[in-house]
């Protein structure tokens, strides 16, 4: 077998395979082999075909196969063995049928879409701007004011307040504000409503400065657009009735339940934070700082990455590209892709593409590699937040551990983390090479910053 290649252009090339009967002739006669010895072929006993017959049967396609399956392997040994960035798959010039009885000496060819030779130079001669957000003194307190909401305790109070609970009896009344009575009238015992999860500030007003023992006048259908899930649970009957249940109720109020904050203490920073991390109020304070800026920081990181990708398109982005290749491979590797509108698909894949080579040239000088504690340490980041959405703030670390190891488990999930962990890599290497332009902002502002149209 003779395996060789001609540039046909500074990013294109034409591999050649030549192939003889001493290349194949053996893998044939072995295969056939084995067909007869595990096929049950009618008129024989297994293991007692001629070789003739075989040959008559499966001859054809078995040499076939074996002839593809060869040269494939040629050109892939070729290709591995003499480092060729190649993109996409060869892809064959002609496909040709194999005329096994006239000739047995075959010449296949296959064009090569090569990577351009980018020379991608990362220094501190590059800026790119850089926008942390501020953590402002409102952000913490806001932050500190959920955290003791969160940890707080409920507790009986002597007036209704925005958080409160309110328990009592519900009468349905009639249009005149009488209590409905008879068959039919809806009357509960005992119920509990949340003025705070109403979605009608007029309804969630009557509830202001009550009492225990005060009588509100209410509209329950009101109080959630009429969804018929909470009117269900408040007026405690079917999901069907609830639907059809617009009048006013009177509500008795037998106890006010209100939420008192948490005090800072030793018993709530390790609530908030875990034991033994925060010992004093300073500590709190700047931790949660740290946690409010580590929550910000993606949204820096995003409009970096974004600032990032601009640059190095502008340095590095006028590369040449074999594009009738590329094209050629994705008609045959994707049906949606025809000759009619190939031209167009392929135009819009260019940058994306582009991109792609920039980046795997830099992971590549940067010898950036993603391993498994790499993995691990991120879908612990992720298991973490996803305990914190629940109020599980100080999980220890197994716990936190054990439920990475079954993000990493899901076959879903697996390949987004690599992709992440990836990039990450990629642009913290690249903020180590360049100059940080860095321009500290607000909130605001860096709001107004996103929202304005891209030139």
């Amino acid at each position: 077998m003779n395996v060789s290649m001609q540039k046909t252009s500074e990013v294109s090339g034409r591999l050649t395979v030549e192939i003889t009967p001493a290349d194949y002739e053996a893998k044939v006669k072995e295969d056939l082999k084995k067909i007869g010895k595990t096929h049950t072929i009618p008129g024989f006993r297994k293991g007692h075909v001629s070789m003739a017959d075989l040959q008559r049967r499966f001859g054809k396609q078995v040499a076939s196969d074996v002839i593809n399956e060869t040269v494939y392997k040629a050109v892939i040994d070729y290709i591995n063995d003499n480092k060729l960035e190649v993109l996409g798959h060869p892809v064959p010039v002609e496909v040709i049928e194999l005329d096994l009885k006239n000739k047995s000496d075959f010449t296949f060819e296959y064009d090569l879409a090569l990577a351009p030779a980018l020379n991608i130079e990362l220094n501190k001669d590059i800026t790119i701007p850089y926008y942390p957000i501020e953590v402002s003194e409102e952000m913490v307190k806001e932050q500190d004011e959920a955290f003791r909401k969160r940890f707080g305790k409920q507790e009986p109070g002597e007036t209704t307040e925005p958080d409160c609970l309110v328990k009592g009896s519900l009468m349905e009344l009639n249009p005149d504000g009488t209590i409905k009575e008879g068959e039919g009238a809806i009357q509960v015992v005992s119920t509990i409503v949340g003025p705070k999860f109403f979605t009608s500030d007029e309804e969630r007003a009557k509830f202001a400065d009550k009492k225990v023992g005060d009588k509100i006048v209410f509209n329950p259908w009101n109080t959630c657009n009429g969804n018929p899930t909470e009117l269900s649970s408040m007026l405690q009957i079917d999901k069907e009735k609830a639907a059809d249940v617009k009048a006013d109720f009177e509500l008795t109020v037998s106890e006010i339940i209100v939420l008192r904050p948490a005090e800072h203490n030793d018993e709530f920073y390790t609530n908030v934070f875990g034991a033994d991390k925060i010992h004093s109020e300073e500590e709190y304070t700047e931790e949660v700082k740290r946690m409010i800026a580590g929550q910000l920081s993606g949204n820096s990181e995003m409009v970096f990455r974004g600032d990032v990708r601009k640059a190095l398109m502008e340095r590095y982005g006028e590369m040449q590209l074999p594009e009738e290749i590329l094209k050629r491979w994705l008609m045959t590797r994707e049906a949606n892709f025809t000759a009619e509108n190939i031209d167009e698909e392929f135009a819009k894949m260019i940058p994306d593409l582009k991109w792609q080579l920039i980046t795997d040239k830099i992971a590549e000088q940067g010898k950036l590699e993603v391993t498994d504690d790499d993995m691990l340490e991120y879908a612990r980041g992720m298991a973490a937040q996803q305990l914190a959405q629940y109020g599980m703030t100080n999980m220890d670390i197994e716990t936190i551990t054990g439920f990475a190891k079954n993000i990493l488990a899901d076959k879903q999930w697996a390949p987004r983390i690599h992709e992440q962990v990836a990039a990450t890599k990629l642009f913290d290497y690249i903020k180590s090479q360049v100059s940080l332009d860095e321009h500290p902002m607000s909130l605001d502002a860096f709001r107004e910053m996103v929202s304005k149209p891209q030139e």
